[in-house]
């Protein structure tokens, strides 16, 4: 099982230990063993979302007993604790330790001031949305002549 290879599921940091895998031709959603190899139209789940994921209505769902769920190790479970605490400084307590120890694998040796909030002034520049013109709307006034009634009063050349 490769260690970079995570649950699909939004926002779930936990390592896969299994895969979904959808056989259209018999309406049958199978939760088996974790590939070494990541399949195309397969997802990646751990071990808590294989245990609950339902198959959709109509279809029979079939879960092989060979998931290593024991896989996941006690980090995770740290983590899934941590994450259960709720959020900190508006941040979810897992997506930080997740972070923070994915820096750590890359050698960022202090991951701390990487990870702390900084606030955000607006400034007083225009915003990035405005209105713009339809180009029916604009009206090229260099090279339009203008109406006898509006031409500037000037010497009359004879």
């Amino acid at each position: 099982m490769s260690e970079n290879r995570r649950c699909c599921r939004p926002g779930c940091p936990n390592r896969a230990v299994a895969t979904l895998t959808y056989v259209y031709a018999d309406s049958t959603a199978v939760v088996g063993p974790l590939p070494a190899i990541s399949e195309p139209h397969s997802w990646d789940l751990c071990a808590a979302h294989a245990l609950r994921i339902t198959a959709p209505r109509g279809w029979d769902l079939v879960r092989h007993p060979d998931i290593d769920v024991s896989a996941e190790d006690s980090d995770l479970t740290a983590l899934l604790d941590a994450v259960a605490g709720g959020p900190v400084g508006g941040r979810r307590a897992g997506a930080a330790l997740v972070d923070a120890d994915r820096l750590r694998r890359l050698g960022v040796s202090d991951p701390a001031p990487v990870l702390a909030e900084e606030s955000v002034e607006p400034s007083g520049s225009r915003p990035h949305l405005r209105v713009v013109p339809n180009a029916t709307d604009r009206v090229d006034t260099s090279s339009a002549e203008p109406a006898d009634g509006d031409r500037e009063p000037g010497p009359e050349l004879g």
